[in-house]
C-alpha cells in the first residue's frame, strides 16, 4: 500500500482576515509548513464574496516577492501586471482612470513594483513564460523563456501553485483559485526541481531532441522528446535532465501504482475545524518525460480525484471549457479520461457529480455535444432492470457576467478554473 501523508491541523477558528493575512506573509514559525487556499475575485462582483480564511491571489503573490531575499522563480502563462488604458492596443484602452480603480488594476501594479523591489535587492528572479501581449514590455525587463502554467518559488522555502497569471486582470477580474505554502522547503525543492527541467528545455534545439512517433493508444502520429518511454528503449537518446527513476514500460507511460508520497505534517491557519487523518497527497506534472518516473502526470490526478470519491458521495468540478477531444493537433484525438471516470463513479458508486463548466465569448464550439454525451450515462445508468445504479451526473454552465457585450471589458472575465497541481 502507497504511503500517506500524515496531515495535522493545527487551526486558528476565531483569527480575523487582517491577522490571518499578517502571518500568511511572515516565516514566524520555522520549521512549519503551513498551507492556504488563495482565490482571485472579481472586484465588481458582490455576488461572489471572498471566503472566510482564503487568501487573496495578489497579496499572496506580493509576499512572495517582497519577502523574497535570494531566489525567485516564476512560472506564468502570460504577463500584464501593468495595465495600460492608454495604449490603444491593449484591451485596458479607453477605461478611465476611476474605471481601472473599480476594476483593481492596483493590485497588479503593486506586484510589479514588489518584483522590481526584489530585483533591487539583487534577488535572482528567474522567469519561464507562455504568451504575453504584443504591447507589454515586461518579459523584456523581467527576464524571459516559455511554458503554460502558475507557479511561484521564493527563496526554495515558500510557494504558489494555482491557476492566477501574472495579469492584474486575473488578480482582480476573474475567479481563480490557488494554495499557498509557506515554510516548506522539501516541497519546494521537488517543484523547484521541475522548474529547472523546464528552463533546461527552453535551451535546447528542438530538432535535434525530439522525434516523430507512432503511439498505439492514441493511434497518432506525435511528435516527443528523443528520451521518451514512447521511442523504443534502444532508439532513445541519453536524457540531458537529471537522472530518473526508469518506469519498465517501452510504449507511452503507465499510471504510477505507488507515487511518491508527501510525509509533511501541515498547518492550515485559515480553517476552522479541527482533524487528525491519514490522507494521500502527492505532487502532479506533465509532460510525462519531465515526471522521474515517480512523479504522477495531471491527468491522473484529475482521474484519482475523480474516482476517491466514497460510496454515495459526491464530487464537484469547475473548469473553464470541457472538451473530450483534441483541439489543436494536426490528427483528431478522442480523450475520454475524464468523462469515463465520471460515468464509472455514477454507475459503480452512486456518486453524485456536479459540474460547473463557463459559459464565455471563447468557448469551444462542440464542448456542448460532449457535455450532452455525458449527460446520457444518466439514462444508461437505470436503462435496464438489472442494474442497481443510483448515481446521477448534474451540468451546469456558469455564464460569464458581461461575456456577450460588445465592450472589450468582456474579455477580461473569462476564467473559472483551478489547475490542479496538489493532490
Amino acid at each position: 500500500m502507497a504511503p500517506s501523508l500524515f496531515v495535522v491541523l493545527l487551526l486558528l477558528a476565531a483569527r480575523p482576515p487582517h491577522a490571518a493575512a499578517a502571518a500568511a506573509g511572515a516565516s514566524d514559525l520555522p520549521g512549519k509548513c503551513r498551507a492556504w487556499l488563495v482565490q482571485s475575485i472579481p472586484t465588481d462582483m458582490p455576488d461572489l464574496p471572498r471566503v472566510p480564511g482564503v487568501l487573496s491571489s495578489g497579496d499572496v503573490l506580493r509576499w512572495l516577492a517582497g519577502n523574497a531575499t535570494e531566489n525567485l522563480d516564476i512560472l506564468a502563462q502570460y504577463w500584464q501586471l501593468v495595465a495600460a488604458p492608454k495604449n490603444p492596443r491593449s484591451g485596458d484602452y479607453g477605461y478611465s482612470d476611476a474605471d481601472m480603480a473599480r476594476f483593481g488594476a492596483d493590485v497588479g501594479l503593486q506586484v510589479y513594483k514588489e518584483l522590481e523591489a526584489a530585483a533591487d535587492r539583487k534577488v535572482d528572479i528567474r522567469r519561464h513564460s507562455g504568451v504575453y501581449p504584443d504591447y507589454v514590455q515586461e518579459h523584456l525587463i523581467l527576464l524571459q523563456k516559455t511554458k503554460c502554467a502558475e507557479l511561484w518559488i521564493s527563496d526554495r522555502d515558500s510557494l504558489y501553485i494555482g491557476s492566477a497569471n501574472n495579469d492584474w486582470k486575473s488578480l482582480t477580474q476573474v475567479k481563480e483559485l490557488g494554495i499557498y505554502l509557506v515554510g516548506c522547503p522539501r516541497i519546494a525543492k521537488w517543484v523547484e526541481t521541475y522548474f529547472d527541467n523546464l528552463m533546461k528545455l527552453s535551451k535546447l534545439n528542438s530538432t535535434e531532441y525530439t522525434k516523430t512517433v507512432w503511439d498505439d493508444q492514441w493511434q497518432v502520429y506525435r511528435k516527443v522528446p528523443c528520451w521518451s518511454h514512447f521511442i523504443h528503449e534502444k532508439e532513445r537518446c541519453r536524457s540531458p535532465l537529471p537522472p530518473s527513476i526508469e518506469v519498465p514500460q517501452v510504449n507511452g507511460y503507465p499510471a504510477l501504482l505507488d507515487p511518491f508520497m508527501f510525509q509533511i505534517p501541515f498547518e492550515t491557519p485559515g480553517c476552522n475545524t479541527s482533524a487528525r487523518a491519514n490522507y494521500s497527497s502527492y505532487l502532479s506534472f506533465a509532460l510525462p518525460e519531465l515526471l522521474f518516473g515517480k512523479f504522477q502526470a495531471d491527468e491522473q490526478g484529475w482521474v484519482e480525484t475523480i474516482k476517491s470519491v466514497k460510496t454515495g458521495g459526491t464530487v464537484r468540478i469547475s473548469t473553464m471549457d470541457w472538451l473530450g477531444q483534441s483541439q489543436f493537433t494536426q490528427q483528431t484525438i478522442y480523450w475520454p479520461s475524464l468523462s469515463s471516470a465520471i460515468s464509472e463513479v455514477a454507475f459503480s458508486k452512486n456518486a453524485t457529480v456536479h459540474l460547473l463548466v463557463a459559459y464565455w465569448a471563447h468557448s469551444i464550439d462542440n464542448a456542448d455535444q460532449y457535455l450532452k454525451n455525458l449527460l446520457y450515462s444518466n439514462i444508461l445508468c437505470t436503462s435496464s432492470k438489472y442494474n442497481n445504479c443510483g448515481g446521477k451526473i448534474e451540468i451546469k454552465y456558469y455564464m460569464i457576467p458581461g461575456y456577450n457585450k460588445p465592450d472589450r471589458h468582456s474579455e477580461w472575465e473569462c476564467y473559472w478554473e483551478f489547475i490542479p497541481s496538489l493532490y
